[in-house]
């Protein structure tokens, strides 16, 4: 088992394209269907894949461009290092200042070591000043218990 870590940072509104941050339906849409309908599948089946946008499902980050792979680690406690790291790096940052407390962000990565070290996923988004979104997720790999047919970016 090892651990591979993600950060995504960008403006509110590329976030809040949904559409882009899910899977395609496995099945295109039926024929005779409006056509802005068929071409939103489309644009989705094509873009999913490589859009550097966080995926909703955590686990999909797997399926996204090796390039996007921030770090890899076989010990859940130095992914969560890196994910202090991130937050302790970002956080001066933050959109509102009760999310700044130090203490708050030392028991998120104690909790995120834990939920790495049993296997989980973490992920953790939060809006930064401007509007803008930081999404820092780290996946566990090989496999994945959520997702476990998800290929290693890896290999």
């Amino acid at each position: 088992m090892h651990h591979h870590a993600y950060l995504w940072t960008g403006p509110k509104a590329r976030f809040d394209d949904e559409a882009l941050r899910r899977p395609p339906h496995p099945d295109a849409p039926p024929a005779g269907s409006r056509p802005e309908l068929i071409e939103r599948y489309r644009l989705v089946a094509a873009e999913f894949r490589t859009a550097d946008l966080p995926p909703l499902e955590t686990a999909y980050w797997l399926v996204k461009p090796r390039s996007l792979v921030r770090g890899t680690w076989e010990e859940a406690k130095e992914a969560a290092a890196w994910f202090g790291e991130r937050l302790t790096e970002y956080a001066p940052r933050f959109a509102v200042e009760h999310e700044r407390d130090t203490v708050r962000l030392a028991r998120l990565v104690d909790s995120a070591a834990e939920r790495l070290h049993a296997g989980g996923d973490v992920s953790y988004g939060v809006y930064l000043e401007r509007p803008s979104y930081l999404s820092l997720a780290v996946v566990t790999c090989s496999p994945n218990c959520t997702a476990p047919e998800l290929p290693c970016p890896c290999a």
